[in-house]
């Protein structure tokens, strides 16, 4: 008897101590699983008291605990799986068919209760010993002997049993453990910690593949690092258009992929004592060390010629001696130039920092966060070495402030004088772009672009249009009646002016597609083609005025002795003057948007920029000061406010109009167009005036420079006056007759 509640105790069952679920089945009984210890003794046992039976039972649930967590220890350990596809668990009563699934985090907790149960053997032996020792053997001393493990095996196979039901695997099973480590029984915190220690192990090990050597090692899907296309495709629509332009961009590289698209946090196995800051370092430090290790084979092959291009003598190379010839071939270099870009001896610290992490008896939030930001510095710090100084970013940027934002002014100024005529044309469907690139060329040869080593990154781009416009030199109709109307179906026309699509694309080389995304770029090109209406819409006023003179000059010369038709051409001048005083109020208002948006804005934000490229080392710092300076140039341009920007977009195209409108003027102007232009761009300008100078926009942080622009706007009070003006008032239209009085 003693001998079978030994045996018991050990999970082994008999004619004393008998299992009631298992006896149940096998009367043909489906007995359900049960929270409570089955292990009774045997009903017809009756020469032992009912004192005696309790504590026989209450002894016995130690053996059914044993016997359901070395079963769970069996089955998490099981690796029969790896060789067969079809293996099957042992069988128990607890499992179900989706727990079938390997877990390497339930294997690692499995460990650690192996280590528990061994210990529990130890008692029961150390029991036997000590009952065979003793004359006459009592139960007190089984109960001595085991009595800490009623405090540890309960909760022990509830946690089990929740593991099982709930299938709780990965992060959701260190949340677990996290969570029953917070409690007020010493012994059984202990335990708790210690399989919360060997699950951890799990963790760092694919940590240190990570951020080490840049690989995800996780076959059972367990890691809160995941590959993109294990996430769900709720947005796969969008992801597929983010990868095809990315696919344009570069070809072989699927590094560039990885980074932007390639591995996420999957959140749902994100601890929740790991703060999300520290999760998506993990993932940006992970990311930049594959970056790192697996440079593209076209930025292998010009590294090496760079270095071969050096003076011989300006380079030593260790394990050469002088009289061996210095000649290499670029792919043999490969792991070299990746060791270049993460020295050994930085991956060495990274890993001795988990490595002691992983040492470590208990788990400390703090160190944990420590040692992660210290990785996530080396990290950024070596992908900003390899973007900002081998990839030359600064070059790459002062290439795009030349080109999208302007800063080339000798050049665009060319090119729009080379394509004038071409604009004053609707656009080739299928020739539109290849039209526009003679220009293109043409500025590039007649200024310092053709000797710029970035030009040749810059390409014209026309998108498809799918409007048709009659012509950008549009006859406006001439009516008696309703002018009104017919003007403005006439700029409906204009405002279908497909040139303003023209839009530029830069090629970018590996690694310099991590800084330039495609939504970077797209915010270059968006204000580039503002940039460039505001540019078109300031040189055609001034060709205007240019022709209109000459033609003056020419017609003066030309009837100067004839005194009846020099009275008419005065005349005519007379006529013209509200004309000119309009274009000079448009000019105005365009040269001042223009000096504002160049100077005040983009060259202010540049400095900016400089300034802490010149003090960062860190390539997501950098990351997002390139962000911030973006949304400067957006925001103090005022292309994030619809109501502003539609307000400029239609002054642009009001002074485009008056240039078509007065060079297409024959010697009798139409009076009620020419009203109809000044009328609205009145109206037009003052409401600039009016929101600009609200308390919103220039008692705010995001126009610094707003209240210069104002200044130099409203120098002698005109558009203060002329704002107030308006307000509220329906002005007459003016007359001609007026207009040739002011």
């Amino acid at each position: 008897m003693l001998h079978e509640l030994l045996l018991a105790l050990l999970g082994y069952t008999g004619d004393l101590i008998i299992d009631e679920r298992e006896h149940s089945k096998s009367l043909g009984v489906d007995a359900p699983i049960s929270d409570e210890p089955t292990f009774k003794l045997a009903p017809d046992i009756s020469f032992i008291q009912p004192s005696e039976r309790d504590l026989i039972e209450k002894i016995t649930t130690l053996g059914f605990y044993y016997r359901e967590l070395d079963r769970f220890s069996v089955r998490s350990r099981n690796l029969s799986w790896i060789s067969s596809a079809n293996a099957s668990s042992l069988a128990s009563d607890l499992s179900k068919p989706k727990a079938e699934k390997p877990s390497v985090y339930r294997r690692a907790i499995a460990n650690g209760i192996v280590e528990i149960l061994s210990v529990y053997r130890s008692a029961v032996l150390h029991i036997e010993q000590k009952l065979l020792s003793e004359t006459v053997p009592i139960l007190a001393t089984v109960t001595q002997g085991l009595n800490k493990f009623f405090v540890l095996l309960p909760p022990l196979y509830e946690l089990v049993l929740e593991i099982e039901r709930d299938d709780i695997r990965g992060g959701q099973l260190l949340n677990l453990l996290h969570k029953r480590c917070h409690c007020g029984v010493p012994e059984l915190q202990a335990c708790i910690q210690r399989l919360l220690w060997h699950a951890h192990q799990v963790l760092y090990n694919q940590l240190a593949a990570w951020m080490v050597y840049g690989i995800l090692q996780d076959q059972h899907g367990e890691f809160f690092i995941r590959r993109q296309e294990d996430k769900d495709v709720e947005h796969g629509s969008s992801h597929r258009d983010i990868s095809e332009k990315l696919a344009c961009m570069s070809t072989d590289d699927t590094s560039l992929t990885d980074w932007h698209l390639g591995f996420h946090i999957y959140l749902d196995m994100l601890p929740e004592y790991i703060h999300m800051r520290v999760a998506e370092s993990i993932l940006f430090s992970g990311k930049a060390i594959r970056v790192l290790r697996n440079p593209s084979h076209a930025f292998r092959f010009q590294d090496i010629v760079y270095h071969q291009q050096v003076p011989r003598g300006s380079q030593k190379v260790q394990g050469f001696s002088g009289r061996f010839p210095f000649l290499k071939d670029p792919f043999a270099d490969k792991e070299l130039i990746g060791e270049e870009l993460l020295p050994q001896s930085e991956a060495d610290k990274i890993e001795t920092m988990l490595l002691e992490l992983k040492e470590s008896s208990e788990f400390h939030k703090r160190s944990f966060e420590c040692a992660i930001d210290s990785i996530r510095a080396t990290a950024a710090s070596h992908l900003w070495q390899l973007v900002v100084v081998r990839a030359d970013l600064n070059g790459h940027l002062k290439a795009l402030k030349d080109y999208f934002l302007l800063a080339k002014g000798d050049f665009f100024q060319c090119f729009l004088e080379e394509s004038r005529q071409l604009m004053r044309l609707p656009p080739r469907q299928s020739t539109a772009e290849a039209d526009l690139m003679v220009p293109f060329q043409l500025a590039a040869i007649k200024t310092t672009s053709e000797e710029d080593k970035y030009f040749s990154r810059v390409s014209l781009r026309m998108p498809s249009f799918g409007m048709t416009v009659k012509s950008s030199q549009v006859d406006l109709p001439k009516t008696d009646g309703n002018a009104g109307t017919a003007l403005s179906s006439a700029s409906s026309e204009i405002s279908l002016d497909c040139w303003d699509g023209i839009a530029l694309e830069y090629s970018v080389d590996w690694p310099l597609q991590l800084f330039f995304t495609p939504d970077v770029l797209s915010k270059y090109c968006r204000v580039f083609q503002y940039l460039l209406r505001l540019k078109r819409t300031q040189m055609e006023l001034e060709k205007s005025w240019a022709s209109v003179m000459h033609q003056d000059h020419t017609d003066f010369a030309k009837h100067r002795n004839d005194h009846v038709k020099g009275s008419v051409s005065q005349q005519g001048r007379q006529r013209s003057r509200p004309m000119w005083r309009i274009r000079e109020h448009m000019a105005f208002l365009i040269r001042n948007l223009q000096f504002y948006i160049q100077v005040d804005v983009i060259e202010s934000q540049w400095n900016v920029l400089q300034a802490h490229i010149q003090d960062s080392n860190d390539f997501t710092g950098l990351v997002g000061v390139h962000q911030e300076y973006l949304s400067a140039l957006i925001s103090q341009s005022f292309l994030d406010i619809g109501s502003l920007s539609r307000i400029l977009d239609s002054i642009m195209k009001l002074c485009l109009q008056f240039c078509w409108n007065i060079e297409n003027q024959e010697s009798s102007a139409n009076t009620s167009e020419l009203e109809h232009i000044i009328e609205e761009f009145n109206k037009k300008s003052n409401s600039l005036y009016t929101i600009l100078r609200s308390s919103r926009l220039v008692g705010s942080q995001r126009a610094p420079f707003l209240r210069r622009f104002l200044m130099r706007l409203n120098f002698n009070s005109f558009f203060e006056a002329t704002a107030k003006g308006v307000l509220n008032v329906v002005r007459p239209r003016p007359t001609l007759s007026v207009l040739n009085q002011q």
